[in-house]
């Protein structure tokens, strides 16, 4: 097997264990390149059928185009969605910079919705190139019942053997993604023909590599109008993925604190 078909193993079974060991599951789905990749692996890994809930922890704050993919890809790829909405700003810690506190609106939403449904666990997208505090996550990785994360507090995982057993009252969050890099999921979009949203190629001269709120997610150079002409840029950029997030310019610990109460 190639890389991407090793990672594409790797992935399904993660999904296939997961759902067979822990009851109440769903999904997060942020509608960015990334979550996108995992509904097509889950349902891969399901014969083409999602089995769990698909959530949607919405700021309001998305762009357009975000919106109508959703609507769109909900109804043909036949997911069990569910929409869940976040608190208003006032309601956020104001320590917290800015963008952060902004960003924050989505862990607060994050946590009711884990209460309303009473999940045990959630799979999300997340991947370890993407920043220095999510390259300390386990693809098994425990919290606490609204989503708290010590990541000092971490059951080893050796050999694609994971750790599934948990006390009581320990939420998890599952990260079939974990191992991928960017060009991964590009190089595994384009031979899979998945749907992508077109705000990651480029026009006038710029491109979304993240996709977050419109308000604090911003565009960088790129001249990149396919995803082969994506892949050769990534080959030698020296610019971060989220450079165009405004949080992760803001203060050194910002990313961090909202980490460990249960950012994505």
């Amino acid at each position: 097997m190639d890389r991407l078909d090793q990672l594409e193993s790797q992935s399904i079974y993660i999904f296939r264990e997961a759902f067979n060991r822990i009851d109440n599951i769903a999904m997060l789905w942020s509608l960015g390149k990334d979550s996108n990749v995992m509904i097509w692996l889950a349902r891969k890994a399901f014969f083409g059928h999602v089995p769990f809930p698909v959530m949607h922890v919405d700021t309001g704050k998305k762009f357009p185009e975000m919106y109508a993919f959703r609507d769109r890809y909900a109804d043909e790829w036949n997911l069990n969605f569910l929409r869940e909405e976040c608190p208003p700003i006032e309601e956020i810690d104001e320590t917290l910079p800015p963008a952060a506190r902004s960003a924050a609106r989505k862990t607060a939403g994050l946590k009711k919705a884990i209460e309303k449904h009473k999940f045990n666990a959630l799979f999300a997208g997340i991947r370890r190139d993407e920043e220095a505090t999510r390259a300390k996550e386990r693809v098994f990785s425990p919290r606490g019942q609204t989503g708290q994360w010590d990541f000092r507090d971490q059951p080893p995982e050796f050999w694609d053997q994971y750790k599934t057993d948990f006390p009581p009252g320990t939420h998890i969050r599952v990260h079939p993604l974990l191992h991928w890099t960017e060009v991964d999921i590009w190089n595994y979009t384009r031979r899979e023909q998945i749907p992508t949203i077109e705000l990651y190629f480029a026009k006038n001269g710029k491109r979304y590599r993240s996709l977050g709120d419109k308000d604090i997610t911003f565009p960088v150079d790129s001249n990149a109008t396919t995803i082969e002409e994506i892949v050769e840029e990534l080959r030698t950029t020296k610019i971060s993925e989220r450079s165009g997030r405004a949080m992760d310019h803001e203060s050194e610990d910002a990313f961090e604190r909202l980490r460990a109460d249960g950012y994505l």
